[in-house]
C-alpha cells in the first residue's frame, strides 16, 4: 500500500520500517476502500506514522483518549522547511481524529464509560416486545424507544422504580413539549409511544395507572391536507438539476424516484444494486411498512437519470446501496440525507408549499395521478397504502376537479 502513495526512496522507506507497519498498511487500505483520494490517504499515512512513533502501541492494554491528546501534543515533528514549525490547531485535530479512529479499527481504544440511561433495561424489553410479539417496523422501534428514552431521561425523577412515575410528570413533559413548538400531530404521536410503553410496563408489574390516564391533543381524521407541489412545479424542480456535477447527477435521480413512484425517503435509501433490473426493465421497491417487495416499471427517464449516477457519479466501492455519499468516507446515505436535497432546490426556486421535505413529492405524484384519471385503488397500489383510507385523502384537495364542478351550468337541469 505505501508504493501506491509514495514513490521517494527515504520516504517509501520510513513507511515500511516504522512501527505497526502492517497495522498502518491495512487500515490505509481500509481507507482507501471507503473512496479516500490519494492526497488524503497521504496525510494520514504521515499521522499514522508519526503517532505510531509517539505512543507505545506494543503494550497490551487500550488507549485513552487522554493518552491520543498527550501524544500527539508531544509528538514527533518531521518538518522540511523552518515555516512548518508552528503548529496549527487544525493540524492536532486531524492527529486526534485519524489516530482515534485507527486505534478503533484496531480494536484498541478505550471508549469512555457513558452514563446509563434511565430505565435502559426496561426500554429494551419494550424494543423486544415490538419486535418479537408486535412485529412492528425497525423504524417504529427505534421510533418509540428514542422518544421514550428522551421522556426518562428527562424529567429525571430520583427514584429506584418505574413505579414512581406519574401521569402528573406525563403531562407535564407533554406541556412542555408544546410549549416548545411541538405540533399536535406530534404530541399525539409522542403520547401513542409513551402510553404503549407504560400498558407494556403495566403488564409486568414495573407501573400502574399510567397508560390509560395519558391524554393527547385531539386529532380528527383527515384534518391534515397533505398539500404538495403541483406537477409544473415539479418538472421545474427536475429540470434545476442541469449541472454536470456528481451532486446534480445524483440527486436528479433521487428526485425523479420521488416524484415519479412516490417513494418515501427510506424506501430511496433502501434501494440496492440488483434492485434495479435492467434486463426486465423492472424496479423494486422494498415496502417496510407493508413488510414485502413491490415492482414497478422502469420508467425510460428514471432509468437514465440511475443510469447515468451509476456510471459518472457513483463512487467505487463495496457497497451494494445504489445512493452514496460523494465524499469519503464514502457510506450509504440515511433517509434524512433527503429532505435536505429536495428542500433546499425547493426554497431556491421560490416555490412555496406548506412543507418542502422529500415527503411533499410524494404527495405531488398522488395528485398528479387523481388528476391524470386513476382510481383510487391504483394510485394507492402506487404508493403502496394497504387501504383505501390512506388514499382517500387526496380526493379532498383535488381543487380542480372541485372548481370544474362548481362552474358547471345547472340551469338546463333545475
Amino acid at each position: 500500500m505505501f508504493s501506491t502513495l509514495f514513490t521517494r526512496p527515504h520516504i517509501l522507506t520510513r513507511h515500511r520500517t516504522g512501527p505497526c507497519a502492517e497495522a498502518r498498511a491495512h487500515y490505509l487500505k481500509h481507507c482507501s476502500d471507503q473512496g479516500y483520494p490519494r492526497s488524503s490517504l497521504q496525510k494520514i499515512a504521515w499521522v499514522l506514522l508519526v503517532f505510531s512513533q509517539s505512543v507505545d502501541l506494543s503494550r497490551p492494554v487500550r488507549v485513552t483518549h487522554q493518552e491520543i491528546e498527550y501524544a500527539v501534543a508531544h509528538r514527533i515533528r518531521y518538518r522540511r522547511r523552518p515555516e512548518q514549525a508552528a503548529d496549527s490547531r487544525s493540524s492536532r485535530l486531524l492527529f486526534i481524529r485519524v489516530a482515534t479512529d485507527w486505534l478503533r479499527f484496531l480494536g484498541r481504544l478505550e471508549e469512555p464509560v457513558c452514563a446509563p440511561k434511565p430505565f435502559a433495561d426496561l426500554v429494551d424489553h419494550f424494543a423486544t416486545f415490538m419486535r418479537d410479539e408486535r412485529g412492528l417496523s425497525p423504524a417504529t422501534i427505534g421510533f418509540r424507544c428514542e422518544r421514550v428514552t428522551n421522556f426518562l431521561s428527562t424529567i429525571c425523577h430520583p427514584c429506584a422504580s418505574l413505579s414512581a412515575i406519574t401521569i402528573n410528570d406525563v403531562d407535564t413533559y407533554l406541556s412542555d413539549r408544546g410549549r416548545h413548538g411541538w405540533s399536535r400531530r406530534s404530541l399525539r404521536t409522542l403520547a401513542d409511544a409513551l402510553r404503549s410503553f407504560f400498558r407494556h410496563a403495566e403488564a409486568h408489574g414495573w407501573s400502574s395507572g399510567v397508560a390509560a390516564a395519558i391524554d393527547a391533543p385531539r386529532k380528527y381524521a383527515q384534518e391534515g391536507l397533505p398539500l404538495g407541489p403541483t406537477w409544473t412545479q415539479v418538472r421545474q424542480l427536475i429540470a434545476s438539476f442541469s449541472d454536470n456535477s456528481s451532486g446534480d447527477i445524483r440527486d436528479r435521480a433521487i428526485v425523479l424516484l420521488l416524484a415519479v413512484y412516490g417513494l418515501r425517503s427510506g424506501e430511496v435509501t433502501r434501494l440496492r444494486l440488483e434492485d434495479v433490473d435492467w434486463v426486465g426493465e423492472i424496479l423494486h421497491v422494498t415496502r417496510p411498512k407493508q413488510r414485502r417487495t413491490q415492482q414497478y416499471p422502469l420508467d425510460p427517464a428514471v432509468g437514465d437519470a440511475i443510469l447515468r449516477y451509476l456510471k459518472e457519479s457513483r463512487p467505487r466501492c463495496a457497497h451494494r446501496e445504489l445512493f452514496l455519499t460523494l465524499n469519503a468516507p464514502v457510506r450509504p446515505l440515511k433517509p434524512k440525507c433527503i429532505t435536505p436535497i429536495v428542500h433546499s432546490r425547493l426554497e431556491t426556486l421560490g416555490i412555496q408549499v406548506p412543507r418542502r421535505g422529500a415527503h411533499c413529492l410524494r404527495h405531488a405524484c398522488a395528485r398528479h395521478l387523481l388528476a391524470t384519471g386513476f382510481s383510487l385503488k391504483q394510485i394507492g397500489d402506487q404508493l403502496g397504502h394497504q387501504s383505501a383510507a390512506a388514499t382517500r385523502v387526496y380526493v379532498k384537495v383535488d381543487l380542480d376537479g372541485l372548481r370544474q364542478v362548481a362552474e358547471l351550468n345547472l340551469e338546463g337541469v333545475l
